[in-house]
């Protein structure tokens, strides 16, 4: 007898996509496995990205820009697609980089401990040396699937997910309450971390690839390590249960340093002042935001909307 495929959703936040949406919904639509719901949740776009969505099949719900939360946003999805047995969410900004890529990451339901699982992430073409050093060092070439008792050897690594690729087994998010909605970001790893609490697994699939990467400048290496400094000292259960973050930024500077000396020597007193931003950044929004006045916390963070609702 055939085993019933589960029902898969997809959600897709947008806001002001820009050219490479029609890109993003080409790599889509050449897709092996087509997803049996389609939504997008664009908020307020002042272009043509909503539109653009609906054309290709998307159901699109439109919020404020002023609404969007990481996890509250994602949230809403989940409840719109309440017939989703497997929920897929990619950005707006992640290419699908082969048609089997949804097909691959749906792939790894088959075991029916795995809570959720995420896609590698390789460097966009036109990425400079120190963006594509971070998805190289953290979306490696083999896959994995991780448990709870993986903590002792990987530490926070252990609740590692991206929502940039990644799909949750609908039932498993709930067990644990979905996402939270009152994060500033990270709402994938505190559910990945919940997951792993309940028994789950999570599984990597390096088959899996999307193209996603950034080139943050300085000001915004400082403003995204601030952002994840508050959502540490909100989740202090992650490092408390997993391990402290610190030691994984470690081996990422000395892997970034190495990767440099190797194809970019001319960068590393970039990458050595953009560690002491880090480094500031995550002591901030760690241990000393709280006692900040409102409007440097604005001026620190690059979800500048969080704190509007905090």
């Amino acid at each position: 007898m055939n085993k019933v495929m589960p029902k898969i959703g997809l959600i897709v936040p947008t806001y002001n996509a820009g050219k490479l949406w029609e890109e993003w919904l080409t790599a889509f639509d050449r897709q092996t496995l087509k997803p049996d719901y389609l939504l997008v949740i664009d908020s307020s776009s002042s272009d043509d990205t909503a539109a653009t969505a609906r054309a290709h099949g998307f159901d699109t719900q439109v919020i404020r820009k002023s609404e969007f939360n990481h996890g509250g946003t994602r949230q809403l999805g989940i409840r719109r697609l309440a017939e989703a047995e497997i929920v897929i969410f990619l950005t707006q900004d992640a290419l699908l980089a082969c048609p089997e890529a949804i097909e691959r990451l749906v792939a790894a339901f088959a075991d029916e401990q795995v809570g959720a699982a995420y896609g590698r992430q390789l460097p966009h073409r036109d990425a400079k040396p120190i963006g594509a050093h971070a998805r190289l060092f953290n979306y490696p070439p083999k896959s994995y699937v991780r448990s709870l008792e993986d903590r002792e050897r990987h530490g926070l690594k252990t609740a590692f997910i991206s929502n940039s690729f990644a799909a949750y087994r609908r039932s498993a998010l709930l067990e644990v309450g979905g996402f939270p909605t009152d994060t500033i970001m990270n709402e994938d790893t505190w559910a990945a971390g919940k997951m792993l609490l309940a028994g789950r697994k999570i599984a990597y699939c390096a088959d899996a690839e999307v193209y996603h990467s950034h080139d943050y400048g300085y000001v915004d290496e400082l403003k995204r390590y601030f952002d994840i400094g508050v959502f540490h000292s909100h989740a202090a259960w992650l490092q408390q249960t997993f391990g402290k973050a610190e030691g994984e930024g470690r081996r990422f500077v000395l892997s970034e340093l190495s990767y440099l000396a190797r194809h970019a020597p001319w960068l590393v007193p970039s990458s050595l002042i953009r560690t002491g931003l880090k480094w500031l950044g995550f002591r901030l929004g760690s241990s000393l935001h709280q006692g900040l006045p409102l409007f440097i916390k604005r001026r620190f963070s690059m979800h500048v909307g969080y704190w509007s609702r905090a």
